[in-house]
């Protein structure tokens, strides 16, 4: 039996195993595919290559935000949140997105942007006209600091203090971020009644769920009091660093407004498909796992994923890697649903970080793991970090602070899909640099050579779907020696054994840890043989999942 069939009965669905069993890929529109040559990607490119994400083998497609908007933050500041930026589509093209990738029984999630809008969001134009218009609460406005100036010491992530003095009123605006996103003020019903018909529009069109952008930041404290100093802080970090955010970021009311957001989005789902709420949270372990929203009743009322972003931050070491996902797996509330996170629009990309090789355990790593794996587009083709030359920056982060190395653009550039001229990505200029390596390490180019970045992860995900061991099972930690971080993922009868060698030298597996008959159901070594003649020593940087061979065929039992 081919190891990627299994002969257990069929298992009941149930209205959520698509985003629990599922895996969901992150598309970065700008850089995707452009379909009508300005150098820009677009709806029209999404469409045009929904079938690589078939074949690819993912569930559900994050579009990072394409609703009108000035692009002072490339799309997170946004001036109508229910229509489509001419440089995207329309909303006919949008609907024609969501029919045709239904069909091919993938879902479609957005980016929910709830901190801020654009300042030329006609909102903030209503707000910022007189203190008196009836919009003026739906923004944050402060007087001046006794003896004049900002408010108080908060800072923008971007840059700055987190206010901007508004000169025809006489007072301040907050802004989390650019001036130009002044954050909406989420202590007034209004705003919150508003925002919720947002998230009511889009899926009345079909999403079937959203990222919730900044989740954490959406309610200030009431007193506006002064940040306290971090003691942690050291001289040349970033500034933004100076102040602990006790008071702008992760308050005790953000929990009631998630969990009505939750109640809006539940009135979408049904017997047969939940939508979902992801939420993106920079926070530690035991603050993330709030946001599952567990009441005094034992349910969990939040969002259904908040990201965990602790493979992006953490040493690229077996044993600190075994360390975090056994914190991890026990911070979890009864019922919440795990996921994982290698990379993002605002990270450097996983090959960059740990280089080409490890990134193929790194693919093993993300898509063995118990939860909900989601995925950067190209790294299924092992893209790096671009260099940016100074002259060439588009992004605000790396423009407002200038030589600090925050720049997101390296992670951000367009997607290589053929070695036709610029990738097969536009037919124009491309809105930023390609790799280098674009006429070899390309789609294309990969599909056609077994031993690819783009194999494996075809390889490794066609797994993950047909064993429920891997998108259903339990996970048992397993103690192993050296650099070799080892776990079981069990199912019923079924238990597969993933060993992963983090070292630079061959690893000895013992035999204590493989299961009985063991055969080898994926690696990340081309060359591996699938049978095991006598004791297995791991290579470099290679990881297996092992399965068991009985009379009933392999990785069924």
């Amino acid at each position: 039996m081919d190891p990627l069939e299994t002969d257990h009965e069929e298992i009941k669905m149930s209205a959520d195993d698509w985003w629990k069993c599922g895996i969901v890929y992150q598309v970065y529109p700008r850089s995707f595919q452009d379909s009508n040559g300005d150098g820009i990607g677009d709806l029209g490119g999404i469409r045009a290559r929904l079938d690589h994400l078939v074949s690819l083998g993912v569930d559900a497609v994050w579009i990072s935000p394409i609703y009108p908007s000035p692009m002072a933050d490339f799309g997170y500041d946004i001036s109508d949140f229910c229509g489509i930026d001419p440089r995207f589509g329309t909303l006919d093209g949008f609907d024609a997105l969501v029919q045709e990738a239904h069909a091919r029984e993938l879902k479609i999630i957005l980016d929910f942007v709830p901190n801020h809008t654009s300042d030329r969001h006609p909102w903030f134009v209503q707000s910022r006209s007189a203190r008196s218009d009836p919009r003026r609460d739906w923004y944050i406005w402060r007087d001046p600091a006794p003896g004049g100036g900002p408010p108080n010491n908060w800072l923008g992530n971007f840059g700055g203090p987190a206010w901007a003095f508004d000169p025809a009123t006489g007072q301040y605006y907050g802004h989390s971020f650019l001036k130009e996103q002044p954050d909406l003020n989420w202590r007034n019903p209004e705003v919150r009644a508003a925002m919720y018909e947002v998230l009511r529009f889009w899926l009345r069109r079909g999403v079937d769920g959203f990222r919730v952008d900044v989740l954490s930041q959406i309610i200030k404290d009431a007193q506006f009091r002064d940040n306290p100093p971090n003691p942690d802080f050291i001289e040349g970090q970033d500034p933004f660093f100076r102040w602990l955010m006790l008071y702008n970021t992760d308050l005790p009311e953000v929990q009631p407004i998630v969990a009505e957001m939750r109640r809006v989005v539940d009135e979408f789902s049904d017997a047969r498909s939940s939508r979902v709420l992801i939420g993106e949270l920079y926070l530690p372990l035991a603050r993330l796992v709030a946001y599952y929203g567990l009441n005094t009743e034992g349910m969990l009322e939040g969002v259904q994923l908040p990201f965990n972003f602790q493979l992006i931050a953490t040493e690229w070491q077996a044993a600190r890697i075994d360390r975090l996902v056994r914190d991890y797996e026990a911070a979890l509330p009864a019922g919440a649903q795990p996921n994982w996170v290698l990379g993002n629009h605002d990270r450097s990309r996983i090959a960059s970080r740990v280089g080409p090789r490890m990134a193929r355990l790194a693919a093993m790593l993300l898509l063995t793991l118990r939860g909900t794996p989601t995925l950067y587009y190209g790294d299924e083709i092992g893209m790096t970090d671009v260099p940016i030359p100074a002259d060439e920056v588009q992004d605000p982060f790396e423009k407002n602070k200038p030589g600090m190395g925050l720049g997101r653009d390296p992670e951000r550039t367009p997607m290589q899909w053929s070695a036709a001229a610029h990738a097969g990505f536009t037919t124009g200029t491309p809105w930023l640099r390609l790799a280098a390596d674009w006429p070899t390490r390309n789609v294309e180019a990969q599909s056609q050579d077994a031993g690819s970045m783009l194999a494996l992860y075809r390889r490794l995900i066609a797994l993950r779907r047909a064993q429920p061991a891997l998108n259903r099972g339990n996970y048992e930690a397993l103690d192993a020696e050296d650099e070799v971080l080892a776990y079981a993922r069990s199912f019923e009868a079924q238990r597969l054994v993933v060993l992963l060698n983090f070292g630079a030298t061959p690893a000895p597996i013992s035999p204590a840890l493989m299961p009985r008959q063991p055969i080898v159901l994926a690696s990340t070594d081309p060359a591996r043989a699938e049978s095991i003649e006598g004791s297995l020593v791991l290579a470099p940087c290679e990881g297996v999942v092992l399965g068991a061979v009985d009379d009933k065929g392999p990785a069924t039992r």
